[in-house]
């Protein structure tokens, strides 16, 4: 209903003014203006040159009894004396507003929106009943500002037809962030932080103990709605959590639904409870919770109930304890304790409006002031004689000790002075109204006194410290403190000051807490955990649960390269190229370097038997050498056998080229030094083998010419020759396309394979085949001479020799291919051995075996080959 007079104000208030406000009127007949109309309201008055108003929630409204104000309300009462303390403090002191009197004119809005702007439209329209006409409606107006409202929603309908006539209000409870809008509200100021400030105190709560889980009640009004409208943007902007549920408390006695919320809230996984609602929601709600015993909660508190006392029970306390929340700054007032033990009956007399006083001192000491109603005292009531002392009896109005709202209010009173101060404390010609003229006390107007509130003409600072100044907003520098429900051994509770937060013009927003004093309602005191999803560790990524909440994830483990090294990742990243993920996934590893090492088994293996293989050749060719002049020797050609001796000791050592860490020299020189060894090997014997045949084919008849093409020179000559054409090969594939050291990370994911690249695989190939078609050659012409008839013949040696190097290297081919990394240098160098050691087995052994073991007699009918 009063939302939508919000959005109709102009029509509305001309209805309202006509029909039952106390506006003064003129006709072009009349010289003055009269009232229509009066409201009969509770109220206290107190005369002076410039009058304040003030709007408090005194009784508390009957439904039944229509306009009839009951339940004395001693805390609105408080903050009303408050506020006429603050005046008369005002007035005593001579440095602010001299020679200035103010004075009040407070109203009880009954907590009803309906009284509380009649209220509102008095104090603008004034008391008086005729106004005598000059020219126009002219004089100091019935009010320069008002304290008030007591809650959001009339301060929300009062504000919006206050701003029309500009007349600036100062609320000490109104919260709802809406009424920063100074378009609707232009002339509405505040003492206390509006929700917007106190919704972002909430989240830094949460943030601050990780609750990223939590569920939201609130209240069916402007302050509950606008709160969480507020939560749900601020929450979703710091990225701080997620909201579990979200449930509007209803007005009124609704069972069923305070029974679906609990029932919510148990069901819940979310342990942390946001509460932005009234004492009354609380009531209600609280009572279904203790019938449905739902415990283990963290409450937190919006300033409506953190010190509501009522809720501060020993049935409650199990449920209530622990509980963190925000409340109004608490502050002290000096002096106000001594003022209000002076309240009397007969003391406040010069006060108009003495029935409130009266009213009080029957609710404080339970009697009646004569004539007492019917049946008082029969019913065994007291009454009251003034002799009552406040001393003497223990009252919650007495109890100055946590003043919040009351400080408020004492802020408000000074604003709306200091502003008046300054205005008329401007200098003539340097004012800051049109033509810089200045305001006089004579011709005081309350858009003046707002003006002076917007423009940032003032600022104070409170006898407790703290400086009061309003943004553009109308809103003053925010600051709350943290309380805390600690749950006595007793059964009480005691409600304690655990932290605070405030914004700050060069720090920001500051939450500070001391955790030490924190009472937690767990066995394990402890704060508890309230998260729908637990973080992901380092290692994992974040992945969203379809139609949940950002809040409720899986862990994803980062796959194989990538890597998180933070908690709750959204995304792995991938290592760079020379690292891998550790197992954990938490960090990039150098990844292994892999070759065929000196250091490893299989490099120790090759290593061994190529040193074998070159000392095995070292010493047979030192027995070749020492019987050099026996017919084993002198018969098989000792000069290519010593030089087959030597290549096969060159084929050996080039083994070692192909282990240890791949360097450019070694990468050129490992398949030249290879090919020409073995060239030179296979060409020695292919010479061996042709000289056999040209030897046998000589001792025919006419054969013997044939010998002049195989003469020790001509021998040199061939195996030279076709070593220079192997060398040749190589000289043109290193220049072309040189084979060079290569990282290759194809092979495996988590390794770096250290290779030397062929360069030019046609080289390679030509390399090999041209090895290939001399052992061909030699294995040829070695088989077609297997059966020459002569004692030391080699040719059966040779062939079996030269099937032993084919089969290898004919066996190498697909083995090469498929061998990945170090493997493939390793069946490279088991392939150079294997037909290196064939080779010296099948030629050599024999022969060995025949010098070493074996005697023979001398012989002369040997020829010399």
């Amino acid at each position: 209903m009063w939302t939508f007079l919000g959005t109709n104000l102009h029509l509305f208030t001309i209805f309202y003014f006509y029909y039952s406000s106390s506006v003064c009127w003129s006709s072009v007949y009349s010289t003055s203006c009269r009232l229509q109309r009066q409201f009969h309201l509770n109220g206290m008055h107190k005369p002076g040159d410039v009058i304040l108003g003030g709007l408090f929630e005194i009784h508390f409204f009957s439904v039944k009894q229509q306009y009839v104000c009951v339940s004395f309300d001693v805390i609105g009462f408080r903050l009303a004396q408050t506020m006429a303390f603050t005046i008369e403090e005002i007035n005593r002191n001579p440095s602010l507003l001299p020679n200035v009197t103010l004075g009040y004119s407070l109203y009880d809005n009954c907590n009803v929106l309906g009284i509380g702007f009649r209220a509102a439209l008095s104090l603008v329209s004034g008391k008086e009943e005729k106004i005598i006409l000059q020219e126009s409606c002219a004089g100091t107006p019935p009010v320069l500002g008002i304290v008030g409202e007591s809650s959001s929603t009339r301060s929300i309908a009062v504000s919006a037809v206050l701003g029309l006539y500009k007349v600036p209000m100062v609320s000490y409870i109104s919260t709802c962030s809406c009424l920063s809008n100074r378009q609707k509200f232009p002339s509405f100021f505040r003492t206390i932080p509006s929700d917007a400030f106190q919704v972002r105190a909430v989240i830094q709560v949460l943030k601050h103990f990780g609750w990223t889980w939590a569920g939201l009640l609130v209240s069916d009004d402007d302050y509950g709605l606008h709160a969480a409208r507020s939560f749900q943007s601020d929450l979703a902007q710091s990225g701080g959590g997620c909201l579990a549920y979200l449930e509007v408390l209803p007005w009124g006695d609704d069972p069923d639904e305070l029974r679906r919320i609990v029932d919510v809230m148990r069901k819940s996984t979310a342990r942390v409870v946001i509460v932005f609602a009234h004492e009354g929601h609380m009531i209600d709600l609280m009572e279904e919770v203790v019938r449905q015993n739902v415990t283990g909660l963290q409450w937190i508190a919006s300033e409506a109930w953190t010190s509501t006392t009522v809720l501060q029970t020993p049935r409650l306390m199990p449920y209530l304890g622990g509980t963190l929340g925000i409340a109004i700054r608490r502050g002290e007032i000096p002096g106000l304790r001594d003022f209000l033990l002076q309240i009397h009956p007969e003391k406040n007399n010069d006060i108009h409006g003495n029935s409130m006083v009266r009213k009080f001192w029957e609710y404080t000491f339970k009697c009646k002031f004569a004539p007492p109603p019917a049946g008082w005292v029969e019913a065994g009531g007291a009454l009251c004689t003034g002799q009552e002392d406040l001393e003497n009896v223990e009252t919650e109005f007495m109890d100055i000790s946590n003043l919040r709202p009351e400080y408020n209010v004492y802020k408000a009173v000074y604003a709306l002075a200091y502003a008046l101060h300054d205005m008329l404390q401007c200098e003539p010609g340097r004012g800051p109204f049109s033509g810089h003229s200045c305001g006089s006390l004579q011709r005081l107007e309350p858009w003046q006194v707002g003006n002076q509130l917007i423009c940032h003409l003032f600022n104070f600072t409170t006898s407790f410290g703290d400086q009061v100044s309003f943004d553009e907003n109308g809103d003053v520098l925010p600051i709350y403190d943290i309380m805390n429900w600690l749950w006595l051994p007793d059964g009480r509770a005691e409600v304690q000051s655990v932290g605070e937060v405030k914004r700050s013009p060069f720090k920001g927003e500051e939450l500070t807490l001391d955790e030490d004093k924190i009472y937690w309602n767990f066995e394990s005191k402890k704060p508890p955990r309230s998260v729908c999803s637990e973080s992901c560790p380092p290692g994992t990524r974040m992945a969203r649960k379809k139609g949940e909440p950002v809040c409720c994830f899986d862990c994803i483990p980062c796959s194989e390269g990538k890597i998180s090294n933070e908690t709750d990742s959204m995304e792995c990243t991938s290592c760079p190229d020379d690292f891998w993920s550790s197992p954990q996934r938490d960090h990039c590893v150098p990844k292994k370097i892999e070759f065929l090492s000196y250091q490893e088994p299989l490099g120790i293996f090759l290593t061994a038997m190529s040193l074998l293989g070159t000392f095995i050749c070292a010493v047979v060719l030192g027995i070749f050498i020492y019987h050099h002049k026996t017919p084993i020797v002198r018969a098989n050609n000792s000069e290519l056998s010593f030089q087959l001796l030597v290549s096969l000791k060159l084929c050996f050592l080039c083994s070692l080229l192909f282990i240890g860490r791949p360097q450019l020299w070694t990468c050129q020189l490992r398949h030249a030094a290879f090919g020409i060894s073995f060239v030179l090997c296979v060409s020695c014997i292919l010479v061996k083998t042709m000289v056999v045949l040209a030897v046998f084919k000589a001792s025919k008849p006419g054969g013997g010419a044939k010998l002049k093409w195989f003469g020790a020179v001509q021998q040199r000559g061939t195996v030279l020759t076709l070593t220079l054409i192997q060398a040749a090969i190589c000289t043109v594939w290193i220049v072309s396309a040189s084979p060079a050291p290569h990282k290759n990370t194809q092979y495996y994911n988590d390794k770096i394979v250290y290779e030397c690249v062929v360069g030019s695989t046609v080289g390679f190939a030509v390399l090999l085949g041209y090895i290939g078609l001399l052992a061909t050659l030699s294995f040829l012409l070695a088989f077609l001479a297997r059966n020459l008839p002569d004692n030391f013949n080699e040719a059966k040696l040779i062939t079996f020799s030269m099937l032993i190097f084919c089969a290898v290297w004919v066996a190498f081919v697909p083995a090469y291919i498929s061998s990945p990394g170090k493997y493939a240098d390793a069946v490279e160098v088991f392939a150079i051995l294997a037909s290196s050691f064939g080779l010296l087995v099948a030629l050599f052994g024999p022969k060995c075996y025949i010098i070493l073991v074996l005697t023979f007699p001398q012989s002369t009918n040997v020829k010399r080959i």
